[in-house]
């Protein structure tokens, strides 16, 4: 599973940092990105969770 963020629709509201830390950091711009974009095994749920809840649903997930 991969993921990106939108840079032009994220909003720097951190909720993917809070729900999936090890996949998504703060830009220093304060804007989320993904890193790595390969989301580790174990933590597609988390990763999911993160995208469901953004408030700008500038995460998405390629397959």
């Amino acid at each position: 599973m991969k993921v990106t963020v939108d840079e032009d629709r994220c909003r720097g509201h951190g909720m993917c940092l809070t729900l999936c830390p090890e996949v998504f950091q703060m830009h220093d711009d304060g804007y989320a990105v993904a890193d790595p974009s390969e989301v580790p095994a174990g933590l597609e749920e988390s990763a999911k969770e993160a995208i469901a809840n953004c408030p700008e649903q500038a995460i998405s997930q390629i397959d």
